[in-house]
């Protein structure tokens, strides 16, 4: 007898942790695996964050917190707003959770009934399909395509709409294809959202500062979508900080006290040492961390002419993020060392077993042709595990 609920059941496990586990399993193995799967910068979080967590627990912050967060973590995620983004908030408007993922699921428990749709430009982070699913809503996938950076266009989000569309969710920069929707393309899709007022956005900027265009846009700046737009952010993936689980929205005033409402039954308030650290890294200067984004850039450069010199790889430049995401449907059909592979599935599997590299299959991001690799790794282990790829695709 089944003894776990339907939604568990029907629950996909996630696919970035489960090729991690599959790693560690053969790094157990003795197995010398090189992991390119994870969105984990290999930073050490800056030692002035440190200092400042050192010193909460010096000054006993031990005590549970809001549910919403420290009102001066709220004001210190308010100047970041109207700093980097020329975004207006009020406390009432900020939401502090615990990780960026928390605050995606508050959001769909509080705007999605059953059968809403929520549109889903692909390729898409992982959870996204399955925060909704979880929620009851229904996700409607948008096709992109290599040659397009993987942006949706207007046209195609007009074609995705029915009267049961709820939602819009996004992420710029992109994880897993790195692109960056400019200011232009984000007012084309609110051109169309205007004759749709019953839509919401939801806007994931987890890597806004991992931008090597050095122009950021978020929906909420236009004053027609301010009112419709949730924007998501934290500190995990620019601070180097994925470990301490801080993230936040800036929404409506309505929609972050329902937001307030749901996390006081699930989780209450983030941790108390974490926050008083996060004030310090929001009221800090972006340029504090500007030496890992040049990295990354210099690793971006790298991997992408390693790449390009595989026979049947198709990349495109991600403009953000530290991922590159690409086509490797010219393999499918093709049979190397005895194996078969018929999908980015298989791929990433063959490359785990043979090349001793972990990457991610695009399915698991809707996205059946490509597979997504981190160069959130050391050079020398970029080099490596493209060297390894290589060799085993040849």
């Amino acid at each position: 007898m089944n003894r776990l609920s339907d939604r568990i059941n029907n629950l996909s496990t996630s696919a970035t942790l489960a090729m991690a586990a599959k790693a560690r399993e053969l790094r157990a193995e003795g197995k010398d695996i090189i992991g390119l799967s994870l969105g984990e910068p290999d930073f050490n979080t800056p030692d002035f964050i440190k200092d400042a967590a050192i010193e909460a627990i010096n000054q006993n912050y031990n005590s549970y917190t809001p549910v919403d967060g420290y009102s001066e973590l709220k004001e210190a995620i308010i100047t970041k707003f109207k700093r980097d983004n020329n975004l207006n908030y009020t406390l009432p408007q900020i939401v502090v959770s615990t990780g960026a993922k928390q605050s995606l699921f508050n959001v769909a428990s509080v705007l999605l009934n059953k059968g809403d749709e929520v549109i889903l430009p692909c390729p898409y982070w992982v959870s996204y399909r399955d925060i909704v699913k979880l929620n009851d809503g229904v996700p409607v996938e948008v096709k992109t395509d290599i040659e397009n950076d993987f942006k949706m266009t207007a046209a195609q989000l007009e074609a995705a709409i029915t009267p049961k569309t709820k939602m819009i969710w996004y992420s710029s920069p992109c994880n897993p294809s790195g692109s960056v929707y400019s200011k232009e393309e984000l007012r084309a899709l609110a051109d169309v959202l205007q004759k749709y007022p019953n839509i919401y956005v939801l806007s994931d900027e987890i890597y806004e500062h991992i931008n090597f265009i050095g122009d950021h846009f978020s929906m909420a700046q236009f004053d027609d979508m301010y009112d419709r737009t949730v924007t998501v952010n934290g500190v995990s993936k620019a601070f180097a900080m994925t470990g301490w689980r801080i993230g936040y929205i800036g929404a409506p005033d309505w929609i972050a006290r329902a937001c307030t409402k749901m996390q006081g039954q699930i989780t209450s308030g983030a941790n108390c040492i974490a926050q008083r650290a996060v004030i310090t890294a929001l009221e800090a200067s972006p340029s504090k961390v500007q030496y890992m984004v040049d990295e990354f850039k210099v690793r971006r450069q790298l991997i992408l002419g390693l790449l390009n010199a595989i026979e049947g790889f198709k990349t495109n430049e991600p403009e953000g993020a530290f991922y590159v995401f690409p086509d490797v449907s010219a393999y499918f059909g093709e049979t190397i060392k005895g194996k078969t592979i018929n999908n980015a599935t298989d791929m990433s599997l063959f490359l785990l077993e043979e090349a001793l590299v972990a990457t991610v299959t695009g399915d698991a991001f809707g996205n059946a042709n490509c597979i997504r690799i981190s160069y959130a790794a050391s050079q020398n282990n970029i080099k490596e595990a493209i060297k390894r790829i290589k060799l085993a695709l040849s």
